[in-house]
């Protein structure tokens, strides 16, 4: 293959790049023949046919030549007084097969995932419109960026989930059985989610007489097979996406938000975790497949409602006050950390209008304490192969700099014996001083990922020895491979790389909402321009600072950043805006 590429070489561009001596073709030393990468806002030249440990080879955009990634190249090897090997582009001897999303901006052609310039001719095109490219033409138009519409499809397509758009393939819904299921349809169940929610996995009953906890999940794996279809999409997808005003559901409609959801007043499928509670500790636990029938639907706010009031004989209060127990055991080996969420409020036009932050109350904890149970005692069901929810202990290295970060903020904390007490130790100090929220993100990120594993390991920000996923299958597919698994006893084949995709798939996801959130945030910021703003530097190498007011949580670059310190409130106005890149300029004031 090496020699008919080389051969193309010499026929179309030049026989000074390529020899021909005694029968074969042979590269000039000067030149090297590999792909383009282009990862991280960074073009990266692999070279192709070597046998040796080569040093990457990075390109700046503008010696690209117009290539791609995975376009096959010849390079010619820079000069450079710093060590670092560069290269510039000379010939292009075969163009991949792809499709790039771009952007049309004075009659030219840019990529946008990293803004290197597409050679193509624009025919019929405006300034801004978003356009798909492929095979040196452009095929079709998205819309134009001005249009605010557009922004959740420049963000699917971006991380290759665009197929979402075409909903689902006609599938059927097999007809399970019912036979050996428990009747549960007495216990008045109840759905705590979201007001606005319409996919419920769980539903939960608690028997105070004998402090009994039923944790319901929705029984997924007795709609979706193995192996079907609709199996397959659902691997593919791998979670629910969730944007502000709508949901894209790794399962049908038909089953995220009907049939497998657990609806107040409708018989529905579950699996079912019966935990006998007995001193903050589960003194026995039974799961079985069960028929359920919700009697109520309440949200977060209902139940905070009546927490608030605080009547002792309340049956929610008893239910919360057991929970609580159970919180309070578990935070000796595991932490508690702040969890506020941003939620965009966006009009009929999917203009950014305000944004809402939702703070973890009473009902979520109540909530979170029963799912972190059931999660905990299906993982122990599990032999050393399966699949398990990981997230092992930080780096020294990792928390040494997180020591010295929160030193820096006046904190002056030390290495303690272990790492839960140094992170206790932080989080004290933190409170002291009124900085909890602040160094509680200093703390997440100096975190591992936590992903899914096909062998057990620890869950060190939970504390726990043994956990996975078992709580949401209509949204994830781990918990659905997790239900198959109880069921069965079996193994995936692929266990480990389905447990891969996820982890992939898991972190993609989470980085296509952030895209989305980002761009909504640079176009309110474009409607401000030069107005004064409030920001938090949460950022101090790389000048970045979060807004405060008038919007909360607008990433900004600071051009004008002169020291201040990690967490310092600024004033600030707009200076310029890129919707495209989602890059929003300041000066402090």
């Amino acid at each position: 293959m090496v020699q008919k590429i080389l051969k193309k070489v010499y026929d179309n561009y030049s026989n000074k790049i390529v020899k021909y001596e005694d029968g074969s073709f042979r590269l000039n030393s000067k030149y090297k023949l590999g792909k383009i990468k282009i990862e991280n806002n960074s073009a990266i030249f692999e070279e192709l046919f070597s046998t040796k440990r080569v040093q990457k080879i990075y390109i700046d955009f503008d010696k690209l030549n117009g290539a791609y990634t995975d376009d096959i190249v010849v390079v010619q090897v820079l000069f450079n007084p710093k060590g670092k090997i560069k290269a510039k582009v000379i010939y292009i001897v075969e163009k991949a097969k792809r499709q790039v999303l771009c952007f049309v901006k004075d009659k030219e052609l840019y990529s946008i995932k990293d803004g290197i310039s597409i050679d193509c001719d624009i025919v019929n095109n405006q300034d801004g419109d978003v356009v798909i490219f492929d095979d040196d033409k452009i095929i079709s138009k998205l819309g134009n960026i001005n249009n605010p519409a557009i922004d959740k499809a420049i963000s699917l397509y971006l991380y290759d989930e665009f197929y979402r758009l075409d909903g689902f393939e006609s599938f059927d819904i097999p007809t399970p059985s019912i036979k050996d299921r428990v009747d549960l349809t007495h216990l008045d169940f109840c759905t705590i989610d979201p007001a606005l929610a319409k996919d419920h996995d769980d539903a939960l009953y608690f028997d105070i007489s004998s402090n009994t906890l039923y944790v319901a999940i929705a029984d997924v794996s007795a709609y979706v097979l193995e192996g079907s279809s609709l199996d397959l999409e659902a691997l593919k997808r791998s979670f629910s996406i969730y944007f502000p005003t709508e949901v894209l559901p790794m399962l049908p409609f038909e089953l995220s938000s009907d049939i497998c959801s657990l609806v107040p007043n409708k018989q529905r499928l579950a699996y079912v975790f019966e935990l006998k509670l007995e001193k903050q500790t589960v003194k026995s636990a039974k799961l079985y497949e069960a028929i359920i029938k919700s009697k109520h639907k309440y949200s977060y706010e209902e139940i905070d409602n009546i927490l608030e009031q605080n009547e002792q004989e309340n049956y929610f209060v008893k239910f919360y006050n057991t929970m609580k127990k159970f919180r309070k055991k578990r935070l000796q080996n595991g932490y508690d950390f702040r969890s506020d969420e941003l939620l965009l409020c966006l009009d009929e036009t999917s203009t950014l209008q305000t944004v809402i932050t939702k703070h973890s109350s009473s009902s979520h904890s109540l909530v979170e304490e029963c799912m972190l149970l059931a999660n905990q005692e299906a993982a122990k069901r599990l032999q050393n192969i399966g699949i398990f929810r990981v997230h092992t202990e930080p780096s020294l290295q990792k928390l040494k700099q997180l020591i010295d970060d929160v030193n820096l903020l006046g904190l002056k904390v030390k290495l303690q014996d272990d790492i839960h007490k140094t992170i206790q130790q932080i989080q004290q100090k933190a409170k002291d001083k009124g900085l909890e929220e602040e160094v509680d993100t200093l703390i997440i990120q100096s975190q591992q990922q936590a992903t899914y594993s096909s062998t057990r390991n620890i869950h060190f920000g939970l504390g726990f020895d043994n956990y996975s996923h078992f709580t949401s299958p209509i949204r994830r597919y781990s918990d659905l491979v997790l239900h198959r698994i109880l069921k069965t006893g079996k193994i995936p084949k692929d266990i480990d790389n389905i447990c891969e995709i996820l982890s992939q798939k898991e972190r993609s996801i989470a980085s296509l909402v952030w895209d989305f959130e980002d761009r909504k945030f640079s176009r309110y910021c474009k409607e401000h321009i030069y107005e004064k703003f409030q920001a938090k530097i949460i950022d101090t190498q790389n000048h970045i600072a979060k807004t405060t007011t008038p919007i909360i949580g607008a990433k900004v670059d600071m051009l004008n950043y002169s020291g201040e310190k990690l967490f310092t409130t600024v004033d600030l106005t707009i200076k310029d805006v890129d919707i495209i890149f989602k890059m929003i300029k300041v000066k402090i004031i």
